[in-house]
């Protein structure tokens, strides 16, 4: 009660909270989401997932800064694959049809399911080596007439 009493008149004392023992955290911002590859799978995995979706870890492949979404640990035999090389990775990731695996520094792995470019664009991991590739639409003759029938 007398706390109370002392904030109605205004003269309750003010204490600035010290820094020292704080647990909050700013927003994390972009550049400081960069993926550190010096450590065990599970602390990529929890890298990569306390980043999803903002501000997303990321790390530099192909010259490009590519931000990883969607991780699960790996328990399994190393898949096959194709390699990619990412910047700062003492092992190439690889790309597999489930998604990129990236190894920890004890060995382990982790699935990484989502890629996003800088552009904006997402795809999912096991696409990679296909993203920039595109097929022409072919039409049969009956599909010729049936697409000028609509138009």
């Amino acid at each position: 009660v007398e706390a109370v009493h002392l904030i109605a008149d205004g003269k309750a004392p003010r204490i600035p909270q010290p820094k020292e023992g704080a647990t909050y955290e700013g927003i994390q911002k972009k550049e400081n989401a960069e993926i550190s590859w010096d450590q065990p799978a599970a602390a990529l995995h929890n890298w990569i997932r306390g980043h999803d979706k903002v501000p997303g870890a990321w790390a530099t492949v192909d010259g490009q800064v590519v931000t990883f979404y969607g991780s699960s640990l790996l328990d399994a035999s190393v898949p096959a694959g194709q390699e990619l090389a990412i910047k700062g990775a003492s092992r190439p990731g690889l790309v597999t049809k489930n998604g990129l695996v990236i190894f920890g520094n004890d060995g382990k792995m982790v699935l990484v399911r989502n890629l996003q470019f800088e552009d904006g664009k997402m795809i999912p991991a096991s696409k990679y080596f296909s993203a920039d590739e595109t097929t022409a639409l072919e039409l049969t003759e009956e599909e010729k007439k049936m697409a000028e029938d609509i138009r």
